[in-house]
């Protein structure tokens, strides 16, 4: 008999908006058009872009500082033009990367406990764009090896332990690059233009491998990513300004393997991958102009790639009434895996971001070994040097049967030679970012805020403790008179 319904373990997968206290309330979210995410998280911190008088500006918080955020909370603000867009290091959960249209990419380190001052000076400065930076992607098995994009249609890869620009493609695209994609084990990107293309480039060899002119006809941006199995999906807009996505073999690109045609929404869909199950979410974003007139794309819609036809299988929509202005997709080793959380987004309103978590209903409290096959860990399979002279790996994977638990961060060295050494040797080393010694009147202030913060924390909790306590002998007491 023909099977009338696909089997799927993930076709109840359901999302569910965290309650408000779990929010992160009153932030000034950036009102730049610019179609980037402007929010990236990982096990630590969530960092949001955000409006910034006289510069750019993006704040920092750990997980756990929900609620309201105060105005003056410490921001890293170092770029004195607006931050276009953030990437976490996947190999330092304290090290961030940020590109701003003062054309400029600076990589900072976080301290351990989150911000307590203001961060205005970088790890390093990368500058070799000439106009504003809109793409930062950090490669996904290389320490230290990031890439960058800018509106002067060129791709720059750092070595950001020197601060040297070691690759420069700067002649491939004729037209503004909409976004960059490295593959699983980062030999190839491939990226999306303003031309209408698709490139797939080996980045090392600078030739482009594989390209599709009008992957989609229309004139609104367009997105490439790379999956697990080397095939690139790809959203855009029909000629009639219907959204799409397709999926594409890099090997032959005359036709997509599958093309779907989806709604007739402005917003340009964000896709985000998790290659351990092979499920893609797609997120609308509607930019501040267009903002105005639509009430913006409200959903997450998500789909399975799987080798049956059609290939992209869609699952389920989650909806909300609020439109995103961003979003940020939590790293699979941030997620609570008792739970049977498979993704958590961190929606973008206005004012606030808004975590939203996507499960898989199960009974068993066992550990769930189909939803988490073991997953990218924090280790980096290859050193810069390593991958600039031809090595790939693929990543280091962990499993997450016990939960993932943080470990300590080394922190980020950049060593930079003497150029003014006439002998170039190899113990000259200036390291330009060693921390600064805190001195032990600055430790002592530190830890008395901090001993305030808890004594705050606990008495809000004991004055909760006893509100409740009176509820509960009203309740009984109406309960009594109700029973008498």
């Amino acid at each position: 008999m023909r099977r009338v319904v696909r089997q799927s373990k993930f076709r109840h997968v359901f999302g569910q908006a965290v309650k408000n206290d779990q929010c992160y309330d009153d932030i000034r979210v950036s009102r730049v058009t610019w179609d980037s995410s402007f929010c990236a998280v990982n096990p630590r911190f969530v960092a949001i872009i955000i409006e910034a008088s006289g510069g750019g500006a993006f704040l920092v918080l750990p997980l756990h500082k929900t609620g309201r955020i105060d105005k003056s909370y410490p921001t890293v603000c170092g770029h004195t033009g607006p931050v276009l867009d953030i990437d976490w290091c996947p190999h330092n959960d304290q090290v961030i990367a940020s590109g701003s249209e003062d054309c400029t990419v600076m990589v900072w380190q976080i301290p351990e406990n989150g911000l307590t001052l203001s961060l205005t000076e970088p790890v390093v400065i990368l500058e070799g764009h000439s106009k504003r930076v809109g793409i930062v992607a950090w490669h996904p098995t290389a320490r230290n090896v990031l890439l960058s994009a800018g509106c002067d249609n060129a791709i720059i890869i750092w070595n950001v332990g020197t601060g040297e620009a070691l690759i420069n493609l700067d002649d491939m695209h004729s037209d503004m690059i909409y976004n960059v994609s490295w593959n699983r084990n980062g030999s190839l990107i491939c990226t999306a233009s303003k031309d209408k293309k698709v490139r797939v480039i080996d980045p090392r060899k600078q030739e482009i491998v594989a390209e599709k002119e009008k992957a989609h006809e229309g004139a609104r941006p367009m997105r490439a990513i790379f999956l697990a199995d080397g095939n690139v999906f790809t959203t855009g807009f029909s000629r009639m300004s219907e959204r799409q996505l397709a999926l594409w073999n890099p090997k032959n690109m005359q036709e997509p393997i599958a093309l779907h045609e989806m709604d007739t929404s402005n917003g340009v869909l964000l896709p985000f991958y998790d290659p351990d199950t092979s499920i893609i979410y797609l997120c609308g974003k509607v930019n501040n102009k267009i903002a105005v007139i639509v009430q913006g794309d409200s959903s997450i819609r998500y789909f399975e790639i799987t080798d049956e036809s059609p290939y992209v299988h869609y699952l389920n929509t989650f909806s909300s009434k609020e439109p995103q202005r961003g979003m940020g997709y939590m790293p699979k080793r941030g997620l609570d895996v008792n739970k049977c959380e498979i993704a958590r987004f961190f929606k973008l309103h206005e004012r606030k971001c808004e975590p939203i978590i996507m499960t898989v209903p199960r009974k068993s409290d066992l550990f769930q070994d189909d939803l988490y096959p073991d997953t990218a860990g924090p280790e980096a399979a290859l050193e810069a040097e390593e991958w600039f002279e031809g090595k790939n790996a693929d990543p280091i994977l962990i499993s997450l049967k016990h939960g993932y638990i943080p470990g300590k961060n080394r922190d980020l060295k950049v060593v930079k030679k003497n150029i003014l050494d006439s002998k170039p040797t190899a113990n000259k080393k200036c390291d330009l970012i060693s921390i600064p010694k805190k001195t032990t009147d600055t430790a002592s202030v530190q830890n008395e805020a901090k001993l305030d913060e808890i004594l705050k924390e606990i008495k809000s909790i004991k004055d909760t403790i006893c509100n409740q306590d009176e509820r509960i002998s009203k309740l009984e007491q109406q309960m009594a008179k109700i029973a008498a």
